[in-house]
This record gives structure tokens, sequence and C-alpha cells, in this order.
């Protein structure tokens, strides 16, 4: 059974690139377009990963991974932060709210290849 992964960010572009990326390698994706959308659709589906961009209008990354962790049936999914921000005390804020890992935008497709396949294992 194919992996499915949730990619929530409000570019369309980068939706599409993380969606080509992954499909091309047999990962089911689904797209959502900020926060609550991506709470919406977790709902809806069985999800084995999140990505998530940190700045997004109406819900951000943080808020995301904060309301994805007080769901017990996700406790343990990953969560990678896929964002332009490369602060530290951001990375922490991130970590601290439940973040399994971060990638820094523009990403390169065989990095976020070689996350998600560390991850997921």
């Amino acid at each position: 059974m194919n992996r499915t992964i949730l990619t929530v960010d409000d570019s369309a572009s980068i939706r599409m690139m993380v969606s080509f990326t992954l499909m091309d390698k047999g990962y089911r994706v689904i797209e959502a377009t900020d926060g609550f959308d991506g709470i919406a659709k977790l709902r809806d589906q069985s999800i084995d990963m999140v990505i998530t961009d940190l700045n997004m209008p109406k819900m951000d990354g943080i808020s995301l991974v904060r309301e994805i962790r007080q769901n017990p049936g996700f406790r343990f999914t990953p969560i990678i932060m896929l964002t332009t921000e490369s602060q530290d005390d951001r990375k922490v804020e991130a970590r601290a709210a439940g973040a399994t890992g971060w990638i820094t935008k523009p990403f390169r497709p065989d990095q976020l290849l070689a996350v998600v396949r560390k991850v997921l294992g």
C-alpha cells in the first residue's frame, strides 16, 4: 500500500512541486491550502506523514503541528516543516510543538525524498 502524505502550504506552486516529487516515487499526496484545511483533511484520511509550511494565513505551521499533536491518533505521525525560515529559535519552537524535522526552501527534490524516506523508514 502506498504511503499517504499531507502537504500543507498556501503556495500552489510549492504544493505542486512537493506533490509531483512525491507522486513520482509512488507516494499518495493530499494537498491542503492552510492549517485549517490541513486539519479538515486529517479528519477524512489516513495520513502517514505531514509536510507543512511555517508561514501561512489563518493557521500557521506551528499552530498546525500543535493541533495535530493534540489528536492521539496522530501523536507519532512524522511532521516536517518546509519553509523559507531558517532561524534556530523558530526550529526550537517547531520541535517543542512536535515537529519531527525541518527543510529550508527552496528544496531539491532529492533532498525532500531523502528526508521522507528516512522519516517513514
